[in-house]
């Protein structure tokens, strides 16, 4: 792989990693943003997953279903085959509190959820990469 897509592969990753900082970060603290830190889950999970594609020479689909892009990284490994689950769980995450609506902030709970899974997701593919694409 040249300099160019290894460059772009660990940007992916990079912005995958700070997505998870600033969900960790918004969710704590006096004042809490759960709203925003629920969708930057959803990113996190996202971002690692089109990383990982973009590692295997896959151009990432402009979506943010995350069951599509895990489906297409089970092709080329098996190991996504135990992510669907968290897939599915984060994928509305990309807009359901990101705009007014009936239902202004999740539940800690829900939030909780979703950290879980986003962090399960993005350790997975920084434990099947090469380390000269970790962040």
């Amino acid at each position: 792989m040249d300099k160019e897509s290894l460059s772009n592969v660990r940007n992916w990753l990079i912005k995958a990693k700070h997505d998870l900082l600033t969900a960790r970060k918004l969710s704590t603290g006096k004042e809490c943003y759960l709203d925003t830190a629920i969708y930057h889950c959803q990113q996190t999970a996202e971002k690692a997953v089109k990383g990982y594609l973009a590692l295997n020479n896959i151009r990432p689909e402009k979506t943010h279903d995350i069951q599509v892009l895990i489906a297409k990284a089970q092709e080329i490994n098996n190991k996504f085959s135990t992510c669907f689950d968290a897939a599915e769980l984060l994928t509305p995450y990309a807009t359901e509190y990101r705009y007014p609506g009936e239902f202004m902030e999740p539940e800690r709970s829900d939030f909780d959820e979703a950290l879980n899974a986003a962090e399960m997701l993005y350790n997975m593919v920084i434990s099947i990469i090469p380390d000269e694409v970790k962040p």
